[in-house]
Parts: structure tokens; C-alpha cells; sequence
């Protein structure tokens, strides 16, 4: 294990050059390999878990999920809370930072970009909850490719990059986390269920996030600083990836439901989808009954 470290470590530095010292030691950061193993044993699960349970009783979860969700809540507030204030006191440029000229500030960023890049790993659990609940039509390409991608791309960011402009596209995405996570922390309480309205509203706050991240990174090539170019342009094409596989998901969940639901409301038909009724008029009336229905 050791040699095939210090060979994709040789490759590594020929090819993207120096790492930056500040994070040299750090947990997972030093070699690729263990980032490379949980990925490769994330698709492996992703695999093999549905054939698993293709045979037996889904879990229920309930207990864990809201305990995981709002740890998930918690911890990405935490980063939104400290990634805000750290480019406040580094006096952060928004159109091109460097990763040298914030001070202080400079290793308060690195310190919760770490965790950022360890939450990608901890946010496994989101599929591997869905496997276990045989939930498996949430397991979509896009969901796989955005979890199997991103701890990934932050075990390079980390090692490379590690502050400066690279701050931007976390604290968006930290934010919408928490809007997220809150959500499904909250939906595995069957009496909240319907007081929960913004779910549709998590995707286009994601799709929102991806704008804003190709302006602010385009600004960095536009108006160039002494941040790298090349992860500037690898960051435009990744959003560009992401933009296209979410945009696809609305359309394939929202705009096909919504166009369904006004069809069966033509038809004179009052069926439920999800387990939820079409008429709103219908949910409110039902709210107390749902309170003591049992999921």
C-alpha cells in the first residue's frame, strides 16, 4: 500500500504540481488512495445493496434518519456560519481570491473546507439509507454521479486549492444543505409531512447555486488573480454537468407531475400520488387524520 501511495503521489505532483504545505499530515489528505477506496466501495454498494434486499423487508429508519439529518443540518450551517465570517475577516475578492493573501483567515477557510470535503463522505449515508428502504428510484444517475464525484473533487481541491476562490461554491452549497437536510430530517416524522411545502424549492435553490458558481468562477478567468486557471475551468464544466443532470430532474419530477396531476383534476379523478391526495383543499381537511397515521 505504501509503494502505490507514493506512486499516485509521484504522478500526482508531476501532474498538477506542488500541494499546498498548510494541509500536509491532514486526516485522508495526505494519500489518494483511501478517497479512491470509499468511492469505489460507495459503487459497489450502490450495486450490490438492491440486490440484497430485493428479497427483504425494506427498514424503516425513522430513528436514525431524523438523527443523521439534523447532525447533516447541523454541521452545514456550521460551515455556512464560519465559511461567511472567514471571508468577511480575509477581506475575500469576490471576482478572483488567491490562496495566499488571506492570513489568518486563509487557514479558518481550509480548517471547514476539511470538512466540507469529510461531509462528501458522510453524505454516503443519504444513498445507502435509500438502499436499506428499498427506495430505489431515488437512486438516479444524477444522485450517484453527484455523490461518487464530489469527495473526489474535493480530496484535489484540498490538496491544491484549498482556500481562496475555492470558497464559493461550498458556502452555497453549505446553505442549500441546510435547507435540505432540515427537510428530510423533518419528513421522517410522518405528522410534519404535510407542513412540508419547500422540497421543490431545494432544487431550484441547487440550480440557482450552479449559476452564481460559473459567474463568480468566471470572473476569476475574466479578471485572473494568482488562483490556478485550470480548476477555474474544470469548476465551469463540472457546474455546466450538474446544471444539465438537475434541470432534468425538475423537468422529469415537477413539470411531468404537475402536467399528470392537472390531467386526473380534467378527468374528474382524486387519486393520490406519493401517498398524497391532488386536492389541497383535500390535504388540509385531512391534516389531523394524517397526525395520527402511522407510517
Amino acid at each position: 500500500m505504501e509503494f502505490l501511495d507514493k506512486t499516485i503521489n509521484s504522478y500526482l505532483d508531476v501532474w498538477l504540481g506542488p500541494r499546498d504545505p498548510r494541509v500536509k499530515g491532514w486526516l485522508l489528505l495526505e494519500n489518494y488512495t483511501p478517497t479512491f477506496i470509499f468511492s469505489v466501495l460507495y459503487l459497489l454498494i450502490v450495486w450490490l445493496g438492491p440486490k440484497y434486499m430485493r428479497n427483504k423487508q425494506p427498514f424503516s429508519c425513522r430513528g436514525i434518519l431524523v438523527v443523521y439529518n439534523l447532525g447533516l443540518t447541523l454541521l452545514s450551517l456550521y460551515m455556512f456560519y464560519e465559511l461567511v465570517t472567514g471571508v468577511w475577516e480575509g477581506g475575500y475578492n469576490f471576482f478572483c481570491q488567491d490562496t495566499h493573501s488571506g492570513g489568518e483567515a486563509d487557514m479558518k477557510i481550509i480548517r471547514v473546507l476539511w470538512w466540507y470535503y469529510f461531509s462528501k463522505l458522510i453524505e454516503f449515508m443519504d444513498t445507502f439509507f435509500f438502499i436499506l428502504r428499498k427506495n430505489n428510484h431515488q437512486i438516479t444517475v444524477l444522485h450517484v454521479y453527484h455523490h461518487a464525484t464530489m469527495l473526489n473533487i474535493w480530496w484535489f481541491v484540498m490538496n491544491w486549492v484549498p482556500c481562496g476562490h475555492s470558497y464559493f461554491g461550498a458556502t452555497l452549497n453549505s446553505f442549500i444543505h441546510v435547507l435540505m437536510y432540515s427537510y428530510y430530517g423533518l419528513s421522517a416524522v410522518p405528522a410534519m409531512r404535510p407542513y412540508l411545502w419547500w422540497k421543490k424549492y431545494i432544487t431550484q435553490g441547487q440550480l440557482t447555486q450552479f449559476v452564481l458558481t460559473i459567474f463568480q468562477t468566471s470572473c476569476g478567468v475574466v479578471w485572473p488573480c494568482a488562483f490556478p486557471l485550470g480548476w477555474l475551468y474544470f469548476q465551469i464544466f463540472y457546474m455546466i454537468s450538474l446544471i444539465i443532470l438537475f434541470t432534468n430532474f425538475y423537468i422529469q419530477t415537477y413539470n411531468k407531475k404537475a402536467s399528470s396531476r392537472r390531467k386526473e383534476y380534467q378527468n374528474g379523478s382524486t387519486a393520490t400520488v406519493n401517498g398524497y391526495t391532488n386536492s389541497f383543499s383535500s390535504l388540509e381537511n385531512n391534516v389531523k387524520q394524517r397526525k395520527q397515521r402511522k407510517d
